[in-house]
Formats: C-alpha cells, structure tokens, sequence
C-alpha cells in the first residue's frame, strides 16, 4: 500500500514522502497513529498543493530577508560605552546592545541571537558584525562604537 507521510517515521521517510509498505503496517500502525494518508488522487493532490504553498512562503521568506539585509546594511548604527584614562575602555557592547540600538536607530525588529559575534566588541571605532536573517542571506552590520560622555 502507498502511504503519504504526514510526519517523520524512523527507518520509513520524512514528512511529505510517499512509501511503499505493507497493507498490515498501514492499518494497524500509521493510519492509526496519523502518521500517515493512504495515497489516493485527491490527498496526492492535496500533497501537491501544500508542497507549492510552502515553496511561495519559502519565497516570501527570502524576499523579506533580502530586504531586511538591504535595509540594515545601509547605514552605520552607534553605540557607545565607558573610556577611561589613557583610552581604556570599560565594559563591552555585546549583541542584545547591538539588536536594542537597530530598533532605536532604525526602527528595525532583530533577534539578539541573529547577531553573530564570536566575541563581544572592547574596542573604540567601526566594527562589521555579521547578522544571519536567514539561511542563505546574511547582512553585514556596521556598528560605530563611541566613547560614551
């Protein structure tokens, strides 16, 4: 019997594959349990349908993305921390710094977690930190860190 997947079975498939298996295991197992739609026309067109509306919201996904990158790579955002005597800096500017200075400076709503730093930044000047909006689309950020008065 063919069986469309509704949910990832170990050893069968994943979501969304159609499987060969036994009429036995079908009724008693994955018709069942939901796990699975007996593969007739309509639920293969049904499966179709749903396929394409994921891949346009896919779509729609990257599309803002994009424009997001295109939005937070165009100008510089400031930030500023505490010098001392001799240019020592105290403190550091760390990524839930940089998300909370794009929503005031840009209006821009960004997880702190997109922010990818290796390390918090301890230094005076212009610094590029990477931003993953996406998985194919990744902004590069300036940030201008400032001695704060």
């Amino acid at each position: 019997m063919k069986v469309i997947l509704l949910e990832d079975v170990k050893t069968l498939g994943k979501k969304g594959d159609i499987v060969n298996v036994n009429d036995g295991y079908a009724r008693n197992f994955i018709l069942p349990k939901k796990l699975g739609l007996e593969a007739t026309g309509k639920n293969m067109n049904d499966l179709k349908l749903q396929k394409n509306n994921e891949a346009k919201l896919a779509k729609e996904h990257l599309e803002a993305a994009k424009e997001l990158a295109k939005k937070l790579e165009a100008g510089v955002i400031e930030t500023a921390i505490k010098v001392g005597e001799g240019g020592k800096t105290f403190g550091s500017v760390s990524s839930k710094e940089i998300a909370a200075a794009v929503k005031e400076q840009k209006g821009l709503e960004i997880d702190k977690k997109k922010v990818q730093m290796k390390e918090v930044i301890k230094t005076l000047g212009a610094h590029k930190v990477p931003v993953k909006l996406h998985p194919e689309v990744t902004a590069e950020l300036t940030v201008e860190v400032k001695e704060e008065k």
